[in-house]
């Protein structure tokens, strides 16, 4: 049951639930978003991989002209180019960028561990090792926002994980370079190149490779729907494997009447503003806080620059009224946020009833925009749902684990017999055989 509808000609307010009106049916479409239901942006963003993946650098210089806007005489900027548009940016920008990034490195070089190796049986010893991911893609979004701190959260554990060749596209600005934000991250990651190329025709270029940008092993970074349309795609039909399907943001925030509506509203508009198609909810086991909070959301609103796309956010965002945090929980969980809030003085209480979601932030004084910035933790996250079976990037993301074993004669005389029954019941001869020439000389 909708407890209000936008008003005619409103400023796009958010939709109430009462949860125990709410039908399993009903949660299950709650809960959907960024949905292709026509496959309309399947049906373009193929025809943009093609394209790429045929026309190589030419293809990418006509998206640069049709969606950007911008007739490029070069696709990339070099070290010397970045450093003359990072010369503008200000001393204490440049320091809130290095307190960011010593804070996400340090987080994210505490991944870097060894694993001890293990002796399964005498003389049988297992271990596992990490080896970088030799070449990855690191794209980085620049539509209505541009976002440098994306860059920190890909490029960092990237330079940890010690990838040996790390490629950086990123949509043109219409001067044909990048922001001076990005140019001084590429700075801080030594990196000395960016691809100006946007959208779709981005990660084909990464995945297929085109005559300036090499073919990558994974691509890495958040974006649009046909940024992450293009992403899954490529998962499927290519050797070159994607972070996850990190789309749309989106924030779900749970609040009882130890909250503060003005925070809660904040919380929202933050989300709201990266897009219309991002999402934010609100689930409160208060009615009173749900409308202080609406009440707030509007005032906020009206003073924020990027108030049209808020609005646009807000009619496809809701509120769900619960009768306990336990409820509310329940349908986080259904739900599966990319980010968490638990705006309660009683967080305790339930954070460890948490199943589903990216990345998680406890009581009132935990906006979800210092993980987003500078706190250290990972700010590419899974979306749409996607937290039930994905984690957010880590250093992780960026190697692989190959595991080893040796073992000695002593070894091979105790795993062998084992080894040799396993292989003769699943009728496997040639199995059995390599293991029992090598008991026979030891």
């Amino acid at each position: 049951m909708i407890l209000n509808t936008p008003p005619s000609g409103g400023w796009g307010v958010m939709k109430t639930y009462n949860y125990s009106d709410l039908s399993k049916i009903d949660i299950t479409k709650l809960v959907q978003r960024n949905v292709d239901p026509a496959n309309e942006i399947r049906a373009i963003v193929e025809d943009v991989l093609a394209n790429v993946q045929q026309n190589g650098d030419r293809a990418l210089y006509d998206y640069a002209e049709k969606f950007d806007k911008v007739t490029l005489s070069k696709l990339y900027l070099d070290k010397a180019e970045l450093e003359e548009i990072a010369s503008t940016v200000l001393p204490e920008q440049k320091l809130a960028l290095e307190i960011a990034y010593n804070n996400i490195y340090g987080f994210h070089q505490a991944q870097l561990k060894a694993e001890d190796k293990v002796e399964t049986m005498p003389g049988v010893t297992c271990w596992r090792e990490l080896r970088p991911i030799e070449k990855v893609g690191l794209y980085i979004p620049g539509g209505t926002a541009v976002l440098p701190s994306t860059f920190l959260m890909l490029g960092i554990p990237a330079r940890i994980a010690g990838c040996h060749e790390i490629v950086v596209c990123s949509p043109p600005q219409k001067n044909e370079k990048v922001n001076a934000f990005i140019a001084y991250v590429a700075l801080l990651l030594g990196i000395d190149k960016i691809f100006m190329a946007g959208g779709s025709q981005a990660i084909a270029a990464m995945a297929y490779g085109t005559e300036s940008i090499t073919k990558v092993d994974k691509i890495f970074g958040p974006g649009n729907q046909f940024v992450t349309k293009a992403k899954t795609i490529i998962q499927s039909t290519t050797t070159t494997a994607i972070d996850m399907p990190a789309g749309p943001s989106e924030v779900l925030v749970i609040a009882d009447d130890t909250a503060t509506p003005e925070f809660i509203a904040a919380d929202l508009l933050a989300q709201a503003e990266h897009g219309i198609d991002s999402q934010s909810i609100l689930v409160t086991t208060s009615a009173q806080i749900a409308k202080d909070t609406l009440a707030e959301v509007e005032k906020q609103t009206a003073v924020l620059p990027r108030a049209e796309i808020v609005k646009q956010a807000l009619a496809n965002s809701y509120i769900i009224i619960t009768n306990t945090l336990d409820e509310a929980m329940q349908f986080s969980n259904q739900y599966a946020p990319e980010h968490l809030i638990l705006a309660t003085e009683n967080w305790q209480q339930i954070s460890d009833k948490i199943i589903n979601a990216g990345s998680v932030f406890l009581g009132n004084l935990t906006p979800e925009s210092v993980g987003d910035y500078a706190s250290g933790t990972n700010h590419t996250l899974p979306t749409s749902s996607y937290a039930r079976a994905y984690s957010g990037v880590s250093v992780d993301s960026f190697v692989k684990k190959i595991t080893f074993q040796h073992i000695t004669p002593e070894g091979i005389k105790n795993i062998g017999p084992s080894v040799e029954i396993l292989a003769e019941l699943e009728g496997l001869h040639a199995h059995k055989n390599a293991v029992s020439v090598r008991m026979k000389d030891n």
